[in-house]
This record gives C-alpha cells, structure tokens and sequence, in this order.
C-alpha cells in the first residue's frame, strides 16, 4: 500500500460518501422504474424478481463509484479490494459451509424450543434461483464497498482493528433505515460487520466475507427469516412465537440474541485462527 493511501485512507471513505449514496439513490430509483414499481419503499412485498432488478442497478453504481475511486483517487488495480480467487478458494469454501450450518443449526434450536412452528414448504423454482442471483449481488456489492473500499482504506490510516470498529459501525448505520429495526438486530449488524471484516484484516481477500454474507442471507430467507427486516422468498414458512428477541421477530433471525451469540462465538474462533502460532498457514487460502 503506497505512501499516501496509508496517511488518507479516511478521507478516501469520507469522500465516497455523497457520490456512492448519490449513484445508488439515482440507479435505484431507475431499477424501480423499470421494474415496475412505483416507489422503492415497496421493496418489502415485491416479488424477488423485481428485488432482484433494484439490486443489480444498486450493484452497477457501487461498481462504478468504487472503480472510479480506485482508478482515479487511489490509482491502484480494482482489483486490489480483493477480489482474487486464486489461493482463495478454501475461504469461499468455509464461508458457504458455516453460513449454512448457522442457519441450520439456528433453526432447529428454534424449532426444538417452540420459538418457531412449522407451516409448510412452498417451492418455487424462479424465486429459489432468483433468490441465490439477489443474495449473491447484495453481498458481492456490500462487501465490495464495506470491506474491501472502507475497510481496507481505514486499515491505511490507524489501527487495523480501530478500523474494524469503524467499517462495523458504518456497516450497521447504512442498514439504519431496514423496516422493523430493533435493538438486538442493530447489533447484530454491528457484530456481523465486526465477523465479516476480521478475516480481511489479515487476508486482504474478500472470498470469505463474500461467501459467508451471501450464504448467511440465502439461507436465512430459505428456512423463512426476513433478512434484515426484509421480506424475501422461502422455501420454508413458519409462524413465530411473541418472544421476539429469541427468535428475531419481523427482523429475522438478526433480530435474535441467538445471532448475537452466535456471532460472538465466531468473532472469537476467528481471531483465534488467525493469531496462533500457525497462522500465517492458516490465513493461506482462507
């Protein structure tokens, strides 16, 4: 990392804010219109196809606003957020799987406890490989922008992990406005932005944080969570009980203190992963 990235990285992040919302704002409302909606505050019942158009063109100007920081403010590779593939398949790898196992995991204990009943299972083969398509664009846009432009700016000014704290309060501020919003869930934001950018401090990769986000909302919305407070397709439904802080509530399984402790857990493994004595093995790959 060059010279004056590493003493103005936080500048970088406070100058992409208005363009970065501005273009979003602006591609957004295209996405809206042509996906026929009249207004983007119902994105909460339209159908995952036209989710699906808004977040592509959210997807295109996070794109453009980042590439455009990184070729004319930063003059380095796009690349260079960490988006290499090669030696970094493992990490895909392991982000999927435990993105999997958590919601599994999580819903069976829910289950089991009677937090959660079971309705039916409703299988719709355009939303369930729309749905992969949505949540896939979603997290490859948030952590392009969220880890790999923020974080790794911030990382070039102060401590990485003062940095890790910053991007993770950032991470949950831009999801402040998600319908249904509580306490525990805006928690959880802040842990899942702390849980997603630990293992780019020291990989500078984004397979994980990718993987992990994208399987973490898809399974989620399949077993019949609202992701962040939104509604999506599932391929299971169930009804919940009133005790909303154990199972989430209309936020979804973020909204619960079984995501908070759960990610607390990861938070923990993860750290510990990276800083034994075989780390650097560790970290190769991941």
């Amino acid at each position: 990392m060059n010279q004056k990235l590493k003493t103005k990285g936080w500048v970088r992040v406070l100058l992409i804010i208005i363009p970065y919302f501005l273009t979003i704002g602006f591609l957004q409302e295209l996405g809206t219109y042509i996906s026929g909606q009249e207004n983007s505050s119902e994105l909460i019942t339209e159908s995952t196809e036209e989710l699906l158009i808004v977040s592509f063109f959210a997807f295109l100007g996070t794109v453009l606003v980042i590439y455009l920081f990184m070729k004319k403010i930063d003059k380095e590779p796009f690349g260079n957020l960490g988006l290499y593939w090669k030696s970094h398949k493992r990490g895909a790898v392991v982000g999927l799987l435990t993105g999997l196992a958590i919601m599994i995991i999580s819903y069976l204990f829910l289950f089991f406890f009677k937090e959660i009943k079971f309705v039916k299972t409703t299988f719709l083969s355009g939303d369930f490989f729309s749905t992969i398509l949505l949540f896939f664009i979603v997290s490859l846009s948030e952590e392009i922008m969220f880890r790999g432009y923020v974080l790794r700016n911030l990382m070039g000014s102060m401590n990485n992990f003062i940095a890790l704290l910053i991007s993770a309060m950032v991470f949950a501020l831009m999801h402040a406005a998600n319908p249904n919003l509580s306490l525990i869930g805006n928690i959880n934001l802040f842990l899942a932005g702390v849980l997603l950018g630990l293992p780019y401090i020291y990989t500078k990769n984004l397979m994980f944080p990718i993987a992990f986000h994208f399987s973490w909302n898809y399974f989620q919305s399949l077993f019949g969570f609202n992701v962040s407070g939104l509604d999506s397709y599932s391929l299971i439904e169930f009804e919940t009980t009133q005790n909303t802080w154990v199972n989430g509530g209309d936020f979804g399984f973020e909204g619960s203190v079984l995501a908070t402790v759960l990610q607390i857990i990861l938070i923990v493994a993860l750290y510990f992963v990276f800083n034994n004595k075989k780390s650097e093995k560790l970290s190769v790959g991941f």
